[in-house]
């Protein structure tokens, strides 16, 4: 095990000092109602239904993200950055969202020393990865990659043991940070294994999180801030995302945080949720494609949407389940494209799409958010970097989301939440209550 840093002492003052205001909720104030659920919302996914709780971050529909209650720039901002570097340590940032604190540049470089020491992918994950099928799935040599470790976690031998309660939250720390620190080495070394040769690039000790992933990646600078604004942007979005629940609801049953995260890889693979990103690359490699390799004028592109919507099919990297504005983690990799990469051409086509597109679906009428999300610029960012094999972008996504599901599962434990269980109802049970004007509660 790691030496204790200063991180986990704050943490455990931070974890005592809330639980009496969940007593209090749970006790005394349990009955209060907050929602109604509908029948749309019943079989629509839950849509909207507030059932979840979190602190580590709040998504507004106007607003955005806000991690801690900071929004994106500030959070930036305030962060202790890396000396040379645009952005953040990413171990700061990991700081910020266990304790809602922001850290001092000497807590940072604690945390930064930590992770270090815990760094230690065990060879047999190596030796597993190189047995899988040559054709699988990037997202599927992680989520087994991660699964692979679970006989490392230290919640499941303390567990056995026998321990109180109150205690859960402790070993799921040391396994969240365990993993995290392993996160980097081990999807550097899928990409290395799969798109170059079975060259892994070892880890430079030297090198904090984001810095020491574009080394094994064999990506010069700035790619290293690239790494560290990306792992920062996606690492949370509230708890009710595919990835972010499911990684709750797996710890919920007291499953260590590999059983946990790797089921929420699992869903963070699926089309409507990670994968999203390489979808849209591939629909701007299309468009450039059919507009002769260089970025159409904003006529053309208006053309070329309204075909797409008559069509019947969506454009990639716009709408959002909650956003009803462009997505803060969009305009933050704009920013950042127009100071390095003005002048590269899928950039340009993205910038005139953004001019062009809301508009058009606006004028369409058939979507709720006609504005850009993430991922209609993440991949755009990637591939100009060299990392032009796009069924990678999902592990990158993947190393950012397990900051902000980690820091939520040893809250969980910390705050003692429940095993989550929701009631299922029949379609009859909805039928005979849409007749009758509504279900009687009395």
């Amino acid at each position: 095990m790691a030496a204790s840093s200063g991180l986990k002492e704050k943490l455990a003052e931070k974890i005592k000092a809330e639980i009496p205001r969940v007593t209090k909720l749970t006790k005394e104030l349990g009955k209060v109602v907050i929602d109604q659920v509908t029948i749309d919302q019943a079989i629509g996914g839950a849509r909207d239904v507030r059932c979840l709780v979190t602190d580590i971050s709040y998504l507004d529909p106007q607003e955005g993200i806000r991690f801690r209650g900071k929004t994106i720039p500030e959070t930036f901002a305030a962060l202790p950055k890396v000396p040379g570097a645009e952005y953040p340590y990413v171990e700061g940032f990991w700081y910020f969202l266990l304790t809602g604190e922001i850290p001092t540049m000497e807590q940072t470089l604690e945390v930064v020393k930590d992770f270090k020491a815990r760094a230690k992918v065990p060879q047999y994950v190596f030796d597993v990865l190189r047995k899988m099928p040559a054709n699988a799935h990037p997202m599927t040599l992680f989520s087994t990659a991660v699964l692979t470790m679970q006989g490392e976690s230290v919640f499941a031998k303390r567990y056995a043991e026998g321990m109180k309660k109150t205690e859960y939250w402790d070993p799921m720390y040391e396994d969240a940070t365990n993993l995290i620190a392993c996160l980097p080495e081990i999807a550097a070394f899928i990409y290395r294994y799969k798109y170059k040769g079975d060259t892994p690039i070892a880890p430079n000790k030297d090198l904090d999180f984001g810095g020491n992933f574009a080394h094994m990646m064999g990506i010069p600078k700035p790619y290293d801030d690239v790494a560290r604004m990306y792992f920062i942007l996606h690492s949370d979005h509230e708890s009710g995302n595919v990835s972010a629940h499911t990684t709750h609801l797996v710890a919920s049953a007291l499953s260590d945080a590999y059983y946990s995260f790797s089921a929420g890889l699992n869903g963070l693979a699926g089309p409507l949720h990670g994968l999203a990103n390489q979808e849209v690359l591939r629909w701007i490699q299309d468009v450039m494609k059919k507009m002769g390799g260089k970025a159409p004028n904003a006529d053309e592109i208006k053309k070329f949407l309204w075909d797409t919507l008559n069509a019947g099919q969506v454009v990639p990297g716009y709408g959002h389940a909650v956003l009803r504005k462009t997505d803060p983690r969009y305009t933050s990799q704009m920013e950042f494209c127009e100071k390095h990469l003005p002048n590269d051409e899928m950039f340009k086509l993205v910038n005139i799409i953004y001019k062009v597109a809301p508009g058009v679906l606006t004028e369409h009428g058939k979507t709720k958010n006609p504005w850009p999300n993430v991922d209609a610029q993440s991949g755009v960012i990637q591939w100009h970097y060299g990392l032009t094999e796009y069924d990678f972008y999902t592990v990158l996504f993947g190393v950012g989301r397990a900051l902000g599901v980690m820091a939520n599962i040893v809250w969980d434990r910390g705050l003692g939440y429940a095993l989550e269980r929701p009631k299922s109802v029949t379609l009859n049970m909805l039928e005979k209550w849409a007749a009758e004007g509504g279900r009687n509660l009395t």
